[in-house]
């Protein structure tokens, strides 16, 4: 796990981006944190129904494509079609229904009403890891969803952030020691989480280096080219796609080496599922193939590459639930 402090990581990971922030000494991206709170919501205002972990996450996940099958875009001032503010702690009130436009990080941490105080080793499905220190340019919450192994090293989560919008990956943020993210639950969830299937034992990000050819190439040049890196889809690993993926890694805080391996695949990776388009399709799909599915390479993700996804799910004991996630995708990419 990076020894880095979760701010220097965001740092690292927005800096091609533009638009960075001081605090203190420290400088961080504005784009990460939520907008100032405008009223404060007690519990009261909650909706009284609870809601279970699959609810939650299931309404997380309907931000990834309700931009005509993209994701919502991030911003601190602008609220989505749903009236929700469309920044981290917009999106989570969107997740637990709360009053629109949605209270901010202080609220989601401070509002007993809202969440209370848990333990990190008592983390389930559809609970909060909040950063409610700082100013609007530093905090930052994220729903958690799953450990990705047993070693609880990292985790599987959604979350609404700065210079993409909402998103679905793996993080690690809260678990080093002296963290500024600290964990809660909503007192309005209930009910058994989802079942933890994380991906197959066997599953291992590949390694690709310049040279290297074949379907996993293509995938990780479809995947470059829907983070805005361009190169072709050739399944040749050349100068130039080696050249995107320093790119990509700059950007995203990692080591800018050119090697797509185990740090890069699960940041390179974006979730899609029916509704979805582009080039992280394209990169699915091409993954699908490989297993005999026979999909066309379209971009589009509907009912036939829907189907197809299901079955590999079920085949390699996965949740069933036709989301190319992280769980997912390390096993399309990592079970060969």
């Amino acid at each position: 796990m990076s020894t880095l402090s979760r701010r220097a990581r965001l740092f690292a990971a927005t800096a091609v981006a533009g638009g960075v922030a001081l605090v203190g000494a420290i400088a961080v991206p504005s784009s990460f944190a939520d907008a100032p709170a405008k009223t404060k919501v007690t519990a009261e205002q909650q909706a009284k129904a609870e809601l279970s972990p699959k609810e939650m996450l299931d309404r997380a996940a309907t931000w990834l494509t309700a931009n005509n099958g993209s994701q919502v875009p991030y911003s601190q001032t602008k609220t989505w079609t749903d009236g929700y503010r469309q920044d981290c702690s917009g999106y989570v009130s969107m997740t637990l229904g709360l009053s629109k436009p949605g209270p901010n990080t202080v609220g989601l941490a401070s509002d007993r009403g809202i969440t209370t105080p848990i333990g990190l080793g008592d983390l389930k499905a559809g609970d909060l890891l909040i950063d409610a220190d700082g100013s609007n340019t530093t905090r930052h919450v994220v729903i958690f969803e799953k450990w990705t192994d047993s070693s609880h090293s990292a985790y599987s989560a959604f979350e609404q952030r700065g210079s993409h919008g909402t998103d679905h990956r793996v993080l690690d943020y809260g678990l080093d020691s002296g963290s500024e993210y600290k964990p809660y639950r909503p007192v309005k969830l209930s009910g058994d989480a989802p079942p933890d299937t994380p991906a197959p034992p066997t599953a291992k990000w590949p390694m690709l280096t310049k040279g290297a050819n074949g379907a996993d190439v293509t995938t990780a040049q479809y995947l470059l080219r829907a983070h805005g890196h361009m190169t072709a889809a050739d399944g040749d690993y050349g100068a130039k796609t080696v050249e995107q993926a320093k790119a990509f890694q700059s950007g995203a805080g990692l080591v800018s080496d050119g090697e797509i391996g185990p740090k890069t695949w699960p940041k390179l990776i974006k979730s899609v599922k029916q509704g979805s388009s582009g080039d992280a399709v394209r990169a699915a799909q091409t993954q699908l193939n490989v297993y005999g599915h026979g999909l066309k390479v379209d971009g589009n993700f509907g009912a036939v590459t829907d189907k197809a996804v299901k079955a590999f799910q079920k085949e390699h004991k996965l949740t069933v639930d036709g989301l190319v996630g992280p769980q997912t995708w390390a096993a399309l990419v990592g079970t060969r």
